[in-house]
C-alpha cells in the first residue's frame, strides 16, 4: 500500500488557511508608511497554520494566499510570495517542538514559538525577500531592505502578540495525552 504524502487534513487545513490568509492580507492590511509594506494579520494565520499542521500546509498557504492576493491587485510579486511560502515552511519544520497539537503549550513552548518566528521573520524578510526584489525586479537594494526590515518587525509583533494567543488557545482546545483515566 502507498503511503500518504499529505493528508486530508492537511489539504483541508490548507484550503482554509489560505482562504483566510487572502481574505486578511486583502480586505485586512493596516498601511505601515512604508511603500507596499503593511501590518498584517495574515502573517499570524500562516503562522498558526504552519505550526499546528506542519510544513506542507505552512509552504502552500503562503503561496496560495499570497498569489491570490498579488493577483487580485493586478499582478504577482514573485519574491515576496516566495518569501511568505518559505515562512511557511520554516515555522512548519519546527511543529512538533510547539506541541500545541498536544494541549501541552505553555510557557517553555511560547518561548519557542517565538523565538522561531521571529529568527524566521529575520531570515525572509531582511535576507530573502529583498535579495530576491534586487535579483528580479532590479529594485534599489536600500529600498527593499527598508521594507523587508519593516515586514519582519511587523509580522513578528503580529505573531508575538495574535500568534501566541491562537497558539495557546488552540491548545487548551487538545486532550492532553495521558489525561485519560480509566475508571
Amino acid at each position: 500500500m502507498a503511503r500518504k504524502v499529505i493528508s486530508v487534513r492537511t489539504v483541508v487545513a490548507t484550503g482554509i488557511g489560505a482562504a483566510i490568509f487572502f481574505v486578511l492580507m486583502r480586505f485586512v492590511a493596516i498601511p505601515s508608511g512604508v511603500p507596499n509594506t503593511n501590518l498584517n494579520l495574515a502573517a499570524a494565520i500562516i503562522t498558526i497554520f504552519g505550526a499546528i499542521f506542519g510544513p506542507i500546509a505552512g509552504v502552500l498557504i503562503g503561496f496560495i494566499g499570497h498569489t491570490l492576493t498579488d493577483l487580485t491587485w493586478g499582478g504577482v510579486w514573485w519574491s515576496w510570495v516566495i518569501a511568505d511560502a518559505l515562512y511557511g515552511l520554516l515555522i512548519g519544520l519546527f511543529w512538533k517542538l510547539f506541541k500545541i497539537e498536544d494541549g501541552e503549550f505553555g510557557i517553555k513552548q511560547a518561548i519557542i514559538f517565538n523565538v522561531i518566528q521571529i529568527l524566521s521573520n529575520a531570515v525572509v524578510w531582511i535576507g530573502i525577500a529583498p535579495t530576491l526584489d534586487i535579483l528580479i525586479y532590479a529594485e534599489p537594494a536600500d529600498k527593499v531592505f527598508l521594507q523587508g526590515v519593516v515586514a519582519a518587525s511587523l509580522n513578528a509583533g503580529v505573531v508575538l502578540i495574535l500568534g501566541t494567543i491562537l497558539a495557546a488557545g488552540y491548545s487548551r482546545t487538545q486532550v492532553k495525552a495521558g489525561s485519560l483515566k480509566a475508571e
